[in-house]
């Protein structure tokens, strides 16, 4: 892996379709685009465009970075399912970076709440009004998201009463609500838009890539099982 690899990032782990190119360690090409349905179809493409904007070819590309969520059930499966084609087609890693992480990178930057070290209590968008969340130790002084440790267990938080784990003690809350919830626990807060920024899923692939460290297969982040029941209809009748 050279030293400032080429990344190609996205995510649709929302309601958008985004991407982004990471080359010689600056982020030469960003793009995302709102959209409630259809990013299986817009994915590829928009990777295409990027590509292109680039002067670059599919086989210039050193890794593949994808957001894993937590999030859309079908949006995680679409982006992690590429992610991983793209990675066995071109003989190129592939680096999950989740949601948790990507948000409290956000709030390190210099127009966010500041590089204090953690622990960080991320809250992001979840199912029926409760909130995705999970502490995230940060680095002082760090911006940018290279000193964003792995997230911890990620839990569902109830934003109009939210109760923490037992022995979790978060210095200040960063993402959805997180002014709310951050004065309902007596903790500074920052609220911090809910699309993930493709940019910042690179540079967090690039910076675990540089450890040398194995790399697993990108997988979806769940904090609960996806809502499902079985047919409500009977199956039809197969006929010897």
């Amino acid at each position: 892996m050279p030293p400032d690899p080429t990344i190609l990032a996205f995510d649709t782990s929302a309601a958008h379709c985004a991407a982004a190119l990471l080359s010689e360690g600056r982020i030469v090409r960003s793009q995302t685009e709102s959209m409630p349905t259809g990013q299986a179809e817009r994915l590829i493409p928009m990777l295409e465009e990027v590509l292109a904007a680039a002067g670059l070819s599919w086989r210039g590309i050193d890794a593949i970075a994808v957001g894993t969520g937590p999030g859309n059930f079908t949006g995680l499966r679409i982006a992690v399912a590429a992610a991983r084609g793209f990675a066995l087609a071109l003989g190129i890693p592939a680096v999950g970076v989740s949601a948790f992480r990507v948000m409290a990178a956000q709030a390190q930057r210099p127009e966010g709440a500041g590089g204090a070290a953690g622990p960080l209590l991320v809250t992001l968008a979840g199912p029926r009004g409760a909130l995705h969340a999970a502490p995230v130790a940060l680095a002082a002084g760090a911006a940018g998201g290279a000193a964003v440790a792995e997230a911890g267990a990620p839990f569902l938080l109830d934003p109009s009463a939210p109760a923490l784990p037992a022995g979790l003690l978060p210095v200040r809350v960063a993402g959805t609500a997180g002014r709310a919830v951050g004065a309902a626990l007596g903790l500074p807060g920052e609220d911090l838009p809910e699309i993930a920024d493709a940019g910042i899923i690179a540079r967090l692939a690039a910076a675990r890539l540089a450890t040398g460290d194995p790399v697993p297969r990108p997988a979806p982040l769940y904090v609960r099982p996806a809502d499902a029941a079985p047919p409500s209809q009977p199956p039809p009748v197969i006929l010897p």
